[in-house]
């Protein structure tokens, strides 16, 4: 997809396209950390579904993005300490922020509003595994 985007529109694509990435890398050690087989295949599937939004923001960028150490170490870490019970709710919460600050989007990138969706169904497959 070829488009000029403004300043603005790259701004915030790559900052989701960021967000999506560290998810899929986030996900995918949660899915080998998780003790639960339930919780394992479920991570497994969230990663592949953060991995096709990275792509939807990729169109736009133009940009291959790697991710960023941060969610990948912390959140492994946050459900040792914490377990699941305390960490999911989290990690909920950070999935329906995501479709929050998508919303503005939509309206100059329609293929955005399935990313949307998909972060909302997120959250209530991650408050699911409780």
């Amino acid at each position: 997809m070829t488009r000029t985007l403004t300043k603005e529109q790259m701004s915030a694509c790559l900052k989701a396209q960021q967000g999506e990435v560290d998810a899929v890398a986030m996900y995918e050690r949660l899915a080998k950390k998780v003790k639960d087989d339930a919780d394992k295949k479920a991570f497994a599937r969230l990663a592949g579904d953060e991995a096709r939004h990275a792509a939807v923001f990729q169109q736009y960028t133009n940009r291959v993005l790697k991710p960023k150490p941060t969610k990948r170490i912390a959140v492994p870490a946050m459900y040792r300490i914490l377990g699941k019970k305390r960490l999911y709710p989290i990690i909920a919460g950070k999935e329906y922020d995501a479709a929050d600050k998508y919303q503005h989007l939509i309206a100059d990138f329609p293929e955005i509003e399935s990313v949307m969706n998909d972060e909302v169904r997120h959250g209530d497959a991650v408050m699911g595994l409780l």
